[in-house]
Order: C-alpha cells, then sequence, then structure tokens
C-alpha cells in the first residue's frame, strides 16, 4: 500500500536505532515459567525439591521437567537425584552461571522499566504544540481509521 502522502503523515520517530530492542533480555530466561524457576531457585540457595518447586510456580511435571531441562542446557541450573526412603528425589539448584544471568537479565530489566517511566513522564508533560511538532496529533487528522 502507497500513498504519495506517506511520508507526511508519518509520526516522527527519534533516530535512536535500536533503543528499545532491550538485547540483554535473554530468550532462556524470559519465558514466564523459567524466570519463576530461576527466581524460585534464587531465594533458596540450597536449592528445592522438584514438588516444591513446582507448587511454588504452579507447574505440572511434565511442565516442569521440560523448563528444568532447557535451564539445564543452558547451564544456568543443576539437577540431582537420590533414592531416600526407597523413594526418588530430585533436588533443583541455580548455578553460579544461572545466577549471574539473572543478575543481569534482572538489570536489563530494570533499564526496560526505567525507559518505560521516563517515555510516560516525558509524554505527560508535552503541550499540545509540542505533540503536534513530533507527529503526534492531540486528535488524529482525517482519514485516521480504526485498524
Amino acid at each position: 500500500m502507497t500513498d504519495s502522502h506517506a511520508e507526511n503523515d508519518r509520526p516522527a520517530v527519534p533516530h535512536e536505532a535500536g533503543r528499545y530492542a532491550y538485547d540483554g533480555l535473554d530468550r532462556t530466561i524470559h519465558e514466564k515459567a523459567r524466570l519463576g524457576i530461576l527466581t524460585s531457585l534464587a531465594a533458596h540457595p540450597g536449592g528445592l525439591l522438584f514438588g516444591d518447586l513446582k507448587d511454588l510456580c504452579s507447574l505440572t511435571d511434565g511442565n516442569l521437567s521440560r523448563h528444568l531441562q532447557t535451564l539445564q542446557e543452558a547451564g544456568l541450573v543443576e539437577v540431582w537425584k537420590r533414592i531416600q526412603h526407597k523413594r526418588p528425589q530430585t533436588l533443583c539448584r541455580l548455578t553460579d552461571l544461572g545466577r549471574k544471568r539473572l543478575l543481569e537479565y534482572i538489570g536489563e530489566l530494570e533499564r526496560v522499566v526505567a525507559d518505560a517511566a521516563a517515555a510516560a513522564q516525558q509524554a505527560q508533560a508535552w503541550s499540545p504544540a509540542q505533540t503536534a511538532s513530533r507527529g503526534l496529533p492531540p486528535s488524529l487528522r482525517p482519514g485516521w481509521s480504526p485498524g
């Protein structure tokens, strides 16, 4: 879809290539269940038994097993097994690398939150004239319709 007026109608975008890409948001950690697992293990340095970790994260056995496998393959957690009272037990612990990467990830999340808060405050402080000059009209110009 081309429009000879499209260039004039585009909102102004600051020339900060990739400013909000947040490359530090590691996909292995960013997934909700895995973030919960890592956070739970970080709060329990001695590790957690599989059942306790499952309850803390509200996961099924199979789901927790699969996420632990992914985290273990990435070197972020270690899994120990033993037999006690003729029953198998599984202990999960955060590795040193896992703790380091989780802290780096949290630092990146803090940058995301700070950027979002600053952008929201800046947008709220714009006058109508500033808003229009940045290509973000206070009300939509004629020709725009809901997508």
